[in-house]
């Protein structure tokens, strides 16, 4: 394994040079930056205008406009609670998020969630790809530059080039370019909110009816499988260098506030949006920022092309630089920048799929969003039980080695995450791949309706997982303790613990 080479300090800027660090705990030499350091590049990877697409996705649950607000703003602050609470292991114990799950499943038991966490990292990637790619080609269609496969190709070379630079480079790259994204992006989408004002039409808003409780309980899952759960497993990455000393709670409250607090902003704004208008609704389904430019005059379709881009990397930038963390730690031995490289390849190859062979974005990403979602969740409850046990600090030379207090594999951890994804799958119904549509097959047992029932459409699996995860986490107290027993080689108690 690659070991820490790279020395980063406050005064000594090194952004333009490739991180070395991969799984390794962070030398406490290079320990800097504060709690309120997470603002910036949870704030930019979540600025995207993607989040006022999300109105017109919520209000597709058929569900009034005040309803869609509330699920929707609880949906974004619970999902990156647990964001912040993952975030605060790795000011903790200074490695990635997916070297401190090894502490819960195992140095060699951690390959699977490991390959979990890779395929859903590498998804989002994709997802956001897709999005930039589609929206600029829209752009330049609308001002007659170049149009169709041209255009798309075209933007996809450029959005990918920026983000596999930013996954090569790594952490100090990442978080000067977020501060950047973030203001850039933060004025540029204002801008769009004043242009678009007069297309919001209250009398409509008001005239959209109630759904019932299993429909918001599905909006609900919805925007936790959107937000926060598809963060949860990188939360640690960007708290890593924090110094010791850093405050607990600030870095639970800066992770959380600087990743929901541009997705509730948006969200509002594209309930307005979405809620006066069927057809900007429908629109947003097949091309959800694409849509957006419709409405736009044509003298902003460039500053709003280059906030959709920036917005988007933002995001998929985080995305690759964690999948290389989680590449690494199924097995892959390679250093952490030809990890990203791989992800990138992998990446692209997604994104040519998804935009010149698949029919409709939003059937393929609500798919995706809940079939990866359940496992997710159930690795997310189990580290987060496995986390509140904790007092003493985790090794870090125990988290490398599968001889040490952690073992190799954690037979009760791997239990529990593949019988919570069982369970989970057999309560959500993904009618978006012909092949998942097995999926769903606990509801009719449990007089839930079945798949066309009330319930079929709530996703209680997403939930149900989480919890069982945080459960089985719970449960490993005696294995916590035994392992907390050992005197720690590598590392210092953390003070406020």
């Amino acid at each position: 394994m690659e070991s820490s080479t790279t020395h980063l300090s406050e005064g000594n800027d090194r952004s333009d040079r490739i991180e070395r660090n991969g799984l390794n705990e962070i030398a406490e030499e290079e320990h800097h930056g504060t709690p309120a350091q997470l603002f910036w590049p949870w704030f930019a990877a979540n600025i995207s205008v993607l989040g006022i697409s999300y109105g017109a996705f919520l209000l597709g649950f058929a569900i009034s406009f005040w309803q869609a607000t509330i699920v929707g703003l609880v949906g974004i602050v619970i999902s990156f609670l647990l964001c912040g609470f993952v975030a605060l292991a790795g000011k903790r114990g200074h490695a990635p998020t997916m070297t401190l799950s090894r502490a819960v499943f195992g140095v060699n038991g951690n390959r699977l969630p490991s390959l979990i966490s890779w395929m859903l990292t590498v998804g989002w990637e994709t997802v956001l790809v897709v999005l930039a790619v589609l929206a600029t080609s829209t752009v330049f269609g609308r001002l007659g530059w170049v149009h169709g496969t041209v255009a798309q190709v075209i933007a996809m070379v450029v959005v990918i080039a920026l983000v596999v630079l930013g996954g090569l480079l790594g952490f100090d790259f990442i978080m000067k370019l977020q501060q950047w994204i973030t203001i850039i992006t933060a004025v540029l989408t204002v801008i769009y909110m004043a242009l678009v004002l007069g297309h919001i039409n209250v009398s409509a808003i008001a005239s959209l009816k109630g759904g019932s409780l299993p429909t918001l309980i599905g909006a609900f899952v919805f925007m936790m499988t959107g937000f926060g759960l598809g963060w949860v497993n990188a939360a640690a990455d960007y708290s890593r260098y924090l110094p010791r000393k850093a405050s607990n709670t600030g870095v639970v409250f800066w992770t959380t506030f600087g990743a929901a607090l541009p997705p509730i902003i948006l969200l509002v704004f594209g309930l307005l949006l979405a809620g006066s208008s069927t057809k900007l609704s429908t629109a947003t389904a097949n091309d959800p920022i694409g849509a957006l430019t419709t409405i736009l005059p044509v003298w902003y379709l460039v500053p709003f092309a280059f906030v959709t881009v920036l917005g988007l990397v933002g995001g998929a930038v985080l995305d690759i630089y964690s999948s290389g963390f989680s590449l690494l730690s199924v097995g892959l031995r390679v250093p952490r920048w030809s990890a990203a490289l791989v992800d990138g390849v992998i990446m692209t190859l997604g994104a040519i799929y998804v935009v010149f062979f698949s029919d409709s974005f939003f059937v393929a990403f609500q798919g995706f969003l809940i079939t990866l979602g359940v496992p997710i969740a159930v690795w997310c409850g189990l580290f987060l039980g496995d986390l509140l046990l904790r007092r003493a600090p985790y090794d870090g030379h125990d988290l490398l080695d599968a001889r040490g207090r952690y073992g190799s594999v954690n037979w009760w951890a791997i239990l529990v995450i593949v019988v919570g994804t069982v369970v989970g799958w057999g309560l959500v119904v993904n009618t978006y791949a012909g092949w998942l549509k097995w999926q769903g097959f606990l509801l009719g047992p449990l007089g839930l309706g079945g798949r066309t029932g009330a319930w079929g459409g709530a996703n209680l699996g997403v939930l149900v997982a989480l919890v069982l995860g945080f459960a089985g986490g719970l449960l490993q107290v005696r294995r916590v303790r035994a392992q907390e027993s050992r005197p720690v080689t590598t590392t210092v108690v953390d003070e406020e613990a």
